[in-house]
Parts: C-alpha cells; structure tokens; sequence
C-alpha cells in the first residue's frame, strides 16, 4: 500500500505519527411490468418545487426515493442522471439538504435521484455493500435498477449518462455499484466511502470506470488507512487505476489557499480516456467539504468530473 505524499508530510510534521419533505398533490402511479421484485410506485409532489417523492414496494420492503425534475429540463438535449446515497444512519432528505446539487442540475439539464436506504432489526438506514452491512438481506443492487427503469418510464433520461455520488456508506454504494451494475453506470463519485472487502474481492466491472474519490487524512470513521471492514484509498486507488489501465504515476496539483492544502492526484492515459482522480484534504474528517470549511466544494467537483463521460468513456 502506498503512502501519499501528502500524508507522509503531515503525518511527521503536524500529526507528529510515527449523516422528508411534507407538502402533497394528487398521487400518479407508474406501472411497470417486467420486474417481478416491484409491486408498484405512486410519486407525489412534495413542498420543494421540482422534488417528487416516490414510494415502491420492492423484494416486499416498502422503499422510497426522491427525484429532483428542473423546471427548465429540456428534452432535446441529454439529460443525464446523478444518483446521491446518503451515508449510513441517514437519510435521503438530510443529504439532499447539504449537498446542495438542485441549482447545478438546473444549470447543466440533469435529475437528481436521493434513494433512501432500508433498516433492519440490527442495522440503522444502510446501502447494503457487504463487509459490515452483512447482516442485511437488502437487495440494494435491485433496487437501484428498479428506481432506473422506472425513471425510463417517466423521464427521457440518458441511459449512457448515469451517475453515482455518495457520502459515506453512499460512497461504498458507489464502489458497490461499479463492480456489480457496471452496465448502468457511467462514473463513480465518492466523497469519505471505501470499498469492502467483499465488494473489492468480488469486484467485476464491464467497461472503463472513472472514479472520483473526496477524502480527508482526519477521517477516523473511514480511515485513509483502511480498517478490518475497509479497505484503504490507497488500494482502492491502486485497483482503478490498474483495472482501468491508467499511468501510475498521478498528475500532482497541490493547492494551497488560506492556510488550506489540497492535494489533486490524476491518473491519466486510461482506457476509453477515463480517469481516476484522488482529492486529499489533511484537514477533512468524516464531512461532506464545502468552501467555506475546506476551499472544496465537493458538488461541483464532482459534476465538473462525472459529467465528462458516458458508458464509452470520455464524451467527445
């Protein structure tokens, strides 16, 4: 495992080292008939112009999510999908309120999707990615592909432009989701999550993942350096990097602006032209960054970057 630069500079010189909306309308009901895990979905409006709540019945666990529509969608052009998981013991509606992605879907034609995660007996709201989710039976894998097609139904979305983003164990879901329903997404974002070992060992995308990882070397809930139910950036890194073929040798920008130092790791020269890329904050902990606490805002970046590819890989 390899240590970043970064790390080992703060780690002698500083460290001294040796986680729902109200408002209703009159209901509609999609039908959709060629999943038999799904029982049925009614979507109504909620008190947040754009925002509908949609609630299914899926493997018979009542399921729901919210989708975020712009007023000024246009159909004529793409319109890709962002997915956005909320981390473990928090909510769809919590994330939505702090990652702040409605102005940027209104600004670049896209929707916004915020599942909720199931609870069981001992596990609170969850994505379940195995390792320590694997006391869950939650067929999340199915879920998310059901919430998919039924989108199709209601939205011409652009099923070459579909994307995850994540907080936590969102950002596991992510990783969980590219090994295991590659076929449907086209970039991967995750901001403080890791992969398990169950989704690292069992990991088989179909095509060239890019990959945006967000983390902070203060993050004792994910630490950068893994623990027994995660595993470290650095390996998680090293397998896109080697699965997608890409330099191994990063493209460096350290930034440094009012006493914060950031560091910008991109591999480059992968398959299809996607890239890996690893935003290091010494400073972050277990947070979703914004500028005014870590001079990243973590939404932007991670449009800028997933929005630069389809299922192909770099959109020319």
């Amino acid at each position: 495992m390899k240590k970043h630069p970064l790390y080992l500079f703060f780690c002698l010189f500083i460290f001294g080292c040796g986680g729902g909306g109200g408002g209703s309308s009159m209901p509609e009901q999609v039908i959709v008939d060629n999943d038999n895990s799904y029982q049925g979905e009614t979507c109504a409006d909620t008190n947040r112009v754009g925002m509908k709540k949609c609630d299914l019945k899926h493997d018979n666990i009542d399921r729901f999510y919210y989708v975020y529509t712009p007023n000024n969608l246009d159909s004529n052009k793409s319109i890709p999908v962002l997915f956005a998981f909320h981390g473990y013991g928090s909510s769809a509606m919590r994330h939505l309120n702090y990652t702040n992605y409605f102005s940027i879907a209104d600004l670049n034609n896209f929707i916004v999707v915020y599942p909720q995660g199931s609870t069981t007996a001992t596990l609170s709201s969850h994505w379940n990615v195995g390792g320590w989710t694997s006391k869950s039976t939650t067929n999340d894998i199915d879920f998310v592909d059901t919430v998919i097609n039924l989108l199709k139904d209601k939205i011409p979305i652009d099923e070459q432009r579909i994307y995850s983003s994540g907080m936590s164990n969102g950002g596991y879901m992510g990783y969980h989701l590219a090994c295991n329903l590659s076929s449907k997404f086209a970039a991967i974002a995750s901001v403080t999550g890791s992969m398990t070992n169950d989704t690292f060992n069992d990991c088989n995308p179909s095509h060239p993942m890019p990959i945006l990882q967000i983390h902070g070397l203060l993050d004792f809930v994910v630490p950068y350096d893994g623990n027994s139910g995660s595993k470290s950036i650095p390996d998680v890194i090293d397998y896109w990097v080697d699965y997608n073929s890409c330099n191994t040798d990063p493209d460096r920008v350290i930034k440094y602006d009012d006493y914060s130092l950031l560091a910008y790791d991109t591999y480059v020269n992968c398959l299809n032209n996607v890239n890996v890329k690893l935003i290091l904050h010494p400073e972050m902990g277990h947070d979703w960054p914004f500028i005014q606490s870590y001079n990243i805002d973590a939404s932007s970046e991670i449009w800028d970057f997933v929005s630069k590819y389809d299922l192909y890989g770099l959109i020319n």
